[in-house]
């Protein structure tokens, strides 16, 4: 099943973007009256019926919406630091809305290897991953700001809070976790956080926690708390 995104749908808007209409007029041929799916990037699957196939302007009538099965109502919200290897942060972007994930938070650390991201690219890559794995629901992806700005916004206060690092803590994520909350999670870069930064993130009432008793490179890390987080929510 071929699925297009419209985030403009929740608006009223019953237009595809240039892009979406070009693949599904030139590329895959539709026509006036094909019924097309779509999806809003909120969760939502739409069925709609073509009223005015152009190949960048497609108009559409929606015929039936519903919801994604299997959604929690707990939102998970990645705070990492970008690997110098962009490309590992590409695979984890994918793998994340894959099996669920509601918002990243991009962090420059002490210690971080990268402190640049091109936004646009990782947004493309996150739609062509929600509409892979046929799922409605697309991350919020943030800007990179330094960690101790991060901290400080009020979005995360009501969340859990979680900061993975190894040091001499031995408490598993799924020990204190508690299930059907929002939950903030921090991954750090390959160097770990500074001293600073724990302790930043401590007068932050992040709690330290760890997701495994092996070292695991950032992305690596990064995933298993979000399949930790993802499973104790089912």
């Amino acid at each position: 099943m071929d699925l297009f995104f419209c985030p403009e749908i929740i608006n009223g808007i019953s237009i595809l973007s240039e892009e979406e209409s070009y693949h599904c007029i030139k590329v895959l041929r539709h026509i006036d009256g094909d019924e097309i799916n779509l999806i809003d990037g909120a969760g939502n699957f739409y069925k709609a019926k073509i009223t005015s196939a152009h190949k960048s302007h497609s108009g559409f009538e929606v015929i039936k919406k519903w919801k994604e099965e299997g959604s929690s109502n707990s939102k998970i919200h990645l705070a990492i630091a970008p690997t110098k290897n962009i490309e590992r942060i590409e695979w984890l972007l994918e793998k994340a809305v894959e099996i669920g994930i509601n918002e990243i938070s991009f962090i420059e650390c002490d210690h971080s290897e990268r402190r640049k991201i091109n936004l646009e690219r990782l947004n493309r890559i996150s739609v062509s991953a929600m509409k892979q794995s046929m799922r409605a629901s697309l991350p919020k992806l943030n800007e990179i700001i330094p960690i101790k700005e991060f901290l400080n916004q009020k979005s995360v206060i009501k969340n859990q809070k979680f900061i993975c690092h190894l040091g001499e803590n031995k408490t598993q994520l799924s020990s204190v976790y508690k299930q059907g909350n929002n939950a903030t999670i921090l991954i750090g870069p390959e160097g770990d956080f500074s001293d600073a930064e724990l302790k930043a993130a401590n007068d932050a009432e992040f709690k330290e926690v760890i997701i495994g008793n092996n070292r695991l490179r950032t992305e690596t890390a990064a995933l298993v708390a979000i399949v930790h987080l993802n499973l104790l929510n089912q």
